[in-house]
């Protein structure tokens, strides 16, 4: 049984630069066009090369998301841009439109995976795509264990499903919603996450009286799904023999991703150091906690009736603040230069979580600025401070509290 990918959202190139570093097998990330999170910081050419020359120095690869459902004026642009791509050595794109598709199979030797927008729920399609020529699949969303399991029973092809990150309530993400409501196409990236606001009702004859949908008194999100999270069923995955492991979050924070990653990444190579005495360990299911999420739920992958939608509140839960990532340390002094990302000050308490270490937390109790100068608080965005830390910290920690 072969170990399967870990697949890692990038929105930006620090991103990028955290889900490898925090054990990343492979990234997915979009251009300035034609991908579904046009919201993004996304890449344009220059740094995308810089993002391969990263991603390939470590031996890992790079996935560029084409999954725009095109129109008729795309094509010359997009015919430049695929080009371009398989000009900067990336391992594959992402495609969902059949269209772009044949065009990327005219003008390129790129390795083509098919996006979960495409919709693929049985193994027909999964082998129409294959015999086209698409090496990898990846799965809708809304699908079973028992149904991942036959389509790659029956499809030669490798296989990619979600197992952690935000669901979207339309079928694999085809959703008008937003463009109908607001004009911005989510089947072009500008999607508003119309799904996730309150509605009321109103009644024809009585314009102006708005009717809550649920009981709750703050109104109701009737489509607002919970957030995906497969880690308890990782083993009947990984038994499938699905080829890559798909984190959700492209437009997430670095905490996010540098956690997600690392737990899935422990999980993983947990199972296959002994898969017999495999067990999911509490302090995984701790860490997923702690990164921005909606309540988990195993969505269509268990067929248990558990509740797939948040009544309440549109929000991501929050049960750790994200202060900065350790950029340097110096052994002989401890100290560690931290670039700040949240305000943080001297008597508080706060944790490292490491890209291989174990996470430890300390009071702060002494730092000054980049200069030198004691300072008794951190509010300025990305401001370098240097302060001690308790025991020898790796670069590219986090400090949270």
């Amino acid at each position: 049984m072969n170990k399967p990918e870990l697949l890692a959202p990038a929105g930006n190139f620090e991103k990028l630069q955290a889900a490898l570093i925090y054990g990343a097998d492979a990234v997915y990330l979009g251009g300035k066009n034609f991908n579904l999170r046009a919201a993004g910081d996304n890449f344009d050419e220059p740094e995308l090369l810089k993002a391969v020359e990263f991603t390939h120095n470590l031996g890992k690869k790079i996935y560029v998301t084409v999954n725009i459902f095109a129109h008729n004026p795309d094509f010359d642009a997009l015919a430049d841009w695929l080009k371009f791509l398989e000009s900067a050595g990336v391992d594959a794109v992402l495609v969902s439109d059949p269209g772009i598709f044949s065009l990327t199979k005219e003008l390129t030797n790129l390795e083509i995976h098919i996006s979960t927008q495409a919709n693929v729920t049985n193994y027909r399609a999964a082998n129409f795509w294959q015999k086209l020529g698409a090496a990898r699949i990846v799965l809708a969303r809304e699908l079973s264990f028992a149904e991942i399991s036959e389509i790659k029973n029956r499809c030669p092809a490798e296989l990619e499903i979600f197992v952690h990150g935000a669901m979207c309530i339309s079928y694999s993400g085809r959703c008008w919603l937003s463009h109908y409501l607001t004009g911005r196409d989510g089947n072009l990236g500008e999607c508003t996450h119309s799904c996730r606001w309150k509605y009321n009702l109103v009644e024809e004859k009585r314009p102006g009286e708005f009717f809550e949908v649920g009981e709750d008194s703050r109104g109701a999100y009737v489509m607002n799904s919970k957030d995906l999270c497969l880690l308890p069923h990782l083993d009947k995955i990984i038994s499938a023999g699905v080829s890559s492991l798909k984190i959700e979050g492209r437009m997430k924070s670095v905490n996010y991703v540098a956690g997600a990653v690392k737990v899935y990444r422990a999980a993983i190579d947990s199972y296959f150091e002994n898969p017999q005495e495999f067990k999911i360990l509490p302090e995984w299911i701790e860490e997923l906690d702690k990164i921005p999420h909606r309540p988990y739920t195993t969505g269509f992958f268990v067929s248990d009736g558990e509740p797939t939608e948040i009544y309440e509140t549109s929000k991501p839960e929050r049960k750790s603040n994200f202060f900065g990532i350790v950029r340097e340390f110096d052994s002989i002094t401890s100290t560690a230069l931290i670039e700040q990302r949240g305000k943080f000050e001297v008597g508080q308490t706060v944790e490292f979580f490491q890209p291989h270490g174990k996470t430890f937390s300390q009071i702060i109790n002494f730092m000054t600025d980049i200069e030198g100068n004691e300072i008794s608080s951190a509010p300025h965005a990305q401001q370098l401070v240097k302060m001690k830390v308790d025991a020898p910290v790796e670069i590219w920690s986090l400090m949270r509290g």
